[in-house]
């Protein structure tokens, strides 16, 4: 990309606008966030911008406001996923940037295709799940829905298994052995973490979680480091009590920072209430 000062200068008010106006579009429901007191912006704050994004503030303002910066793709990849662009707006905020622009792969990797979403459905009755390195989940099946209670997402704004097991205090985590267990998951995102450091997406992602949750932030300070692999782990369900589940990782070719997690039941009792749940699909869920 050829680009003169004139034409770069022409350009920049042209980046002003465009951030502005995109930035004004996504709230903070949006993202997961509370709307506050006294908001007067009608869409995100340029600080808010800036966290989510994992940048500095005055950078982004900076960005915003088009001065002269240099701006990474991996920065702007950051910013256009917080403003939610797709891939026609993310292209033009790279022409505006003065920066070549390349398809994102990283968004492709992550997208199930049908295929890998059959075996997911087909699964049932057993819980299925897609995680990627960060424990987002991509997809999942009835049956894992039925095993965990998915409305705290909903109300987090934030579709990741960390976050839900780290948001509710500790009598409410599905997971029975939690200080045994959470420990054993951070390690195993530390270990993908050394592929993604300095990635404004998985820096965001920690720097968040652990001002969310003091306990995670003890236990990301510890630096241990684990690859998934197979647990047998006990689940707390309101419904019909404890119920002991072997999870397998399973690779995805095509998709190699994501893996199928798949939970079957660990003796006779936890099936027969496994069976219980699967019962009880379509019933409200305060039931």
């Amino acid at each position: 990309m050829t680009v003169t000062p004139a034409t770069g200068r022409r350009r920049r008010p042209q980046l002003a606008a465009f951030l502005r106006g995109r930035r004004a579009r996504v709230t903070p429901a949006d993202v997961g966030m509370p709307p506050g007191l006294r908001r007067r912006t009608p869409g995100l704050r340029r600080e808010e911008v800036a966290q989510l994004s994992g940048v500095g503030v005055t950078w982004y303002t900076w960005l915003e406001q088009g001065r002269p910066i240099n701006a990474s793709a991996q920065v702007l990849d950051a910013v256009a996923r917080t403003l939610r662009l797709d891939q026609t707006e993310r292209e033009h905020l790279y022409q505006l940037a003065e920066v070549p622009y390349a398809p994102d792969r990283e968004a492709d990797a992550h997208r199930v295709n049908g295929e890998v979403q059959g075996i997911i459905d087909a699964l049932d009755p057993h819980p299925a799940v897609v995680y990627n390195a960060r424990y987002d989940i991509l997809t999942a099946n009835a049956a894992y829905r039925d095993l965990f209670d998915l409305r705290v997402m909903r109300e987090i704004g934030v579709r990741n298994v960390l976050w839900m097991l780290f948001a509710v205090p500790e009598p409410d985590c599905p997971l029975v052995f939690r200080d045994v267990e959470l420990p054993v998951m951070v390690a195993t995102l530390r270990g993908a973490y050394g592929r993604h450091v300095g990635e404004p997406a998985w820096e965001s992602f920690v720097r968040r979680l652990s001002a969310a949750s003091p306990y995670f932030a003890e236990l990301w300070g510890g630096g241990d480091v684990v690859p998934p692999g197979p647990r047998v782990k006990t689940f707390r369900h309101k419904a019909v009590g404890e119920i002991r589940m072997t999870s397998v990782s399973l690779s995805i070719d095509g998709m190699p920072d994501c893996r199928i997690v798949v939970y079957t039941p660990d003796d006779e009792e936890s099936r027969r209430r496994t069976a219980v749940l699967r019962g009880r699909r379509g019933l409200p869920e305060d039931s």
